[in-house]
């Protein structure tokens, strides 16, 4: 059996990568706002805010959950999603090295 194509990059790339992907949609990014700005919300809050149905939001929320970007905790008969702030501390290293690595650098 072959290697995959994720076999031969470190898993660093690996997890910026499985990252990157769940945060290039555009209504993602608009979850993550929103629940920055809650704190705390379930899946019904989102569908009143965004102009999308709770199908498409639940799905979505599937992804960000899926990269580690949010987590979410059983309430009743609903699940309250919020920030989980470790993925983006790894996102913070990770830009914040790229930042510090090309200010002093001179483009050819």
């Amino acid at each position: 059996m072959g290697a995959t194509k994720t076999d031969h990059f470190t898993d660093k790339q690996n997890q910026i990568a499985i990252i990157a992907k769940a945060l290039g949609h555009p209504a993602r990014i608009a979850i993550i706002e929103y629940l920055l700005k809650v704190n705390t919300c379930i899946c019904g809050d989102i569908v009143n805010e965004l102009p999308l149905a709770q199908p498409t939001i639940s799905q979505h929320l599937k992804e960000l959950k899926n990269a580690g970007l949010i987590k979410g905790n059983v309430e009743g008969n609903a699940i309250c999603y919020c920030i989980d702030e470790k993925v983006f501390v790894i996102l913070n290293d990770y830009f914040s090295k790229i930042i510090l690595t090309t200010t002093n650098q001179k483009c050819c």
